[in-house]
């Protein structure tokens, strides 16, 4: 593997590492590698979440708004982005608890990409491996699944001479070189160029809806039913939360410790992006939304909405990656491959990986829906119950709070405040996100497939013009 001297990270002492990074007699090709190729710093890590946090859920958060009406659009973004940061805390201090202790056990992570269900294993037992896993490996699979639907529902605005279906087909096949790309230290361009293209899609779709104006009789009736108004909810309940993937990025780090407050300003620039442009697209088109889940599909066709088509094609490829690099080192380690040195050898043997995810795309078109389905039954335990729950056990007795590699917030009033953070964590979420959101998205998907049915070839199209 190319960068296993990059991922020697020792969480108590970083000479060795810093030694290694600080070496200026490589070679010119090297240093080049290293520039576009081994990412570890704190920006990196930014770019890394801050990129993956905001993907194609910015073209779904209009139709969230249309959902749940304007003000409650924004309140639920700004409550779920603060919630969302807590619970990446949560994790990274988890993360830099598992490796501490292993470290001074003196186990060697040269070659090994340490994940949540090992950290969930390492700390609190097999019941929590499993749990993490299932959670997180399914929620990934679709995640992953969602970004080809994405794929496809963008493309056919720039080129509807193929159905969605089709498109799907083709970037299913794209996607699958994402196998070629080692760990998440080698997305250092990729995360950078990721967030320049979505940051340049929210602008475009501020700017142009603004400059469009309000349609003619626009409406702004929402929320009109409690299933709609809980669909939205938990569709920007998924959009923060994108760190089902914080420990495999922490781990690409050259200092892991450092984490703690990146999440939380990834989150503050991803609001500068999806507040203005949720907010004006949903200011000009109103209840229009709520039968295009794809924002693109309303604004008028200009070399600058096919600009912004094509930067999220890119970077939903992008994102995919993202959410398929996990499944890929999970599944290296079931069948034993993955501490082996030749990319190659780990390449082919993660193309399995690939087809179900193919399979699922083309079967459940639903762009929009599926994100709150995923949002609720998946995202609501992988990245804020299971977290807070584990922190809060991790740390139950004197001892493991007496020793802990990170001690609880003083602004928090210390460990009881650390603990009633948690608690309402898990009881919100349970409730709103798993109870109501779950109940509402699960009406809106079957919904959806009542309506469009399954394997369905275009999928909230309008009629085709020859």
């Amino acid at each position: 593997m190319a960068s296993e001297k990059v991922e020697t990270v020792i969480a108590g002492n970083y000479v060795e590492m810093e030694r290694e990074k600080g070496d200026s007699s490589k070679p010119t090709k090297s240093k080049l590698s290293t520039l576009f190729w081994h990412g570890g710093s704190v920006y990196d890590a930014w770019f890394s979440c801050s990129s993956n946090q905001v993907a194609q859920v910015l073209l779904t958060l209009p139709y969230s708004f249309s959902q749940l009406g304007m003000l409650s659009g924004i309140l639920f973004q700004l409550f779920y982005g603060l919630m969302g940061s807590w619970t990446a805390y949560l994790i990274s201090v988890l993360y830099v608890e598992y490796r501490t202790r292993k470290e001074r056990e003196k186990v060697d992570f040269r070659n090994h990409v340490i994940q949540w269900f090992e950290v969930l294993d390492g700390l609190l037992g097999k019941h929590w491996r499993n749990a993490g896993l299932f959670f997180n490996c399914t929620f990934l699979l679709f995640g992953s699944v969602i970004q080809l639907i994405a794929c496809a529902s963008n493309i056919y605005y720039i080129n509807d001479n193929l159905d969605k279906r089709t498109w799907t087909y083709i970037f299913g096949a794209c996607c699958a070189t994402t196998v070629f790309i080692p760990s998440f230290h080698n997305y250092r361009i990729w995360s950078f160029l990721g967030l320049m293209m979505t940051t340049y899609t929210a602008w475009y779709m501020t700017i142009a809806s603004l400059v469009h104006g309000q349609v003619e009789g626009v409406k702004h009736s929402g929320p009109t039913t409690m299933v709609l108004y809980f669909t939205g909810a938990t569709n920007i309940l998924y959009t923060f939360g994108g760190h089902a993937v914080t420990v495999e990025i922490m781990h690409a780090m050259w200092k892991p410790q450092k984490f703690k407050l990146i999440y939380l300003i990834a989150t503050l620039y991803v609001l500068t992006l999806t507040l203005p442009s949720a907010s004006a697209v949903y200011w000009a088109f109103g209840d229009a939304l709520l039968t295009h889940s794809n924002a693109l599909a309303l604004l008028p066709r200009t070399a600058f909405r096919d600009t912004a088509v094509i930067l999220m094609l890119i970077h939903q490829f992008i994102t995919f990656g993202f959410a398929c690099t996990p499944l890929y080192f999970v599944w290296e380690k079931f069948i034993g491959v993955h501490e082996t040195k030749s990319l190659i050898k780990r390449a082919l043997t993660r193309l399995p990986v690939v087809i179900p995810i193919w399979f699922l795309a083309i079967i459940f078109p639903f762009f929009g829906p599926i994100n709150s389905t995923v949002g609720s039954l998946l995202v609501s335990f992988t990245v804020y119950i299971i977290p807070a729950l584990a922190h809060m056990v991790t740390f139950a007795s004197s001892s493991s709070r007496e020793n802990a590699v990170e001690r609880a917030p003083a602004l928090l009033g210390g460990w009881a405040g650390l603990y009633s953070v948690n608690i309402f964590v898990v009881g919100w979420v349970l409730i709103v996100g798993f109870g109501f959101g779950g109940w509402a998205s699960m009406l809106n998907f079957v919904h959806q497939v009542n309506t469009f049915g399954l394997f369905t070839k275009c999928y909230q199209c309008p009629p085709h013009k020859h």
